[in-house]
């Protein structure tokens, strides 16, 4: 059943992988955007663009742009930048999310957050713990929400094209996974309504992505 859905993080690495394959499974996708030149990239995958700043927008500013939408899927993050803008964005930016949805009433959030101790490197180890630190924070928040959410945690990303095939399940290995395939993944979950209050791994592994999902209680 197609769906209006209102992705955070569409200009990013996964979102750019995601919109058009919602496009593709009939949903209406509105895009977050906060660079001008992101604008015509979002329409190009076939998004509708609206323009705003996760750290600029109040939450009542959000939530008039989240109205309407059926699901929420947060995929933003710093990107490994300092320890200020991952608070703004990663744990700031989530929070503000979550409570404009339930503004909206928006009633599903779908999080693409972190595994926990995916990857280090000790250049950036300081960053690096913060960021893990405030992954788990904006997890407990929406956990603790009134919202029926769904929080994604795969392993280290690689840009290899996907496979079609994971790992998924409470806990998993170590490893890497495809942004291709999480983009899959999260296309499977929205058609997965049902599917809520999860917390769900993911690493490439060897079963189909629908398959996975299916295993999921």
């Amino acid at each position: 059943m197609a769906s209006s859905i209102f992705v955070i993080g569409a200009a990013g690495k996964v979102g750019r992988r995601l919109v058009p394959r919602l496009i593709k499974e009939g949903h209406r996708v509105t895009a977050l955007y906060r660079r001008p030149e992101q604008e015509e990239d979002l329409k190009k995958l076939g998004a509708v663009p609206v323009f705003g700043s996760l750290t600029e927008l109040s939450v009542e500013e959000l939530a008039q742009k989240m109205k309407g939408s059926d699901e929420i899927v947060f995929s933003a993050g710093a990107g490994g930048a300092s320890i200020e803008l991952t608070t703004a964005i990663d744990k700031d930016g989530l929070e503000k999310a979550v409570q404009a949805a339930q503004q909206a009433d928006v009633k599903r959030f779908i999080l693409v957050s972190a595994y926990p101790k995916s990857w280090r490197e000790e250049l950036y180890a300081q960053v690096f713990e913060h960021y893990m630190h405030v992954k788990k924070e904006a997890d407990t928040y929406l956990a603790e929400s009134s919202l029926d959410w769904v929080i994604l945690r795969p392993v280290a990303l690689t840009d290899e094209p996907g496979v079609g095939r994971v790992h998924a399940g409470l806990s998993v290995p170590n490893g890497s996974i495809r942004r291709d395939d999480v983009a899959d993944f999260i296309v499977a979950v929205i058609g997965k309504a049902t599917l809520s209050h999860r917390i769900i791994e993911l690493v490439g592994g060897d079963t189909p992505i629908d398959v996975a999902l299916q295993r999921i209680p």
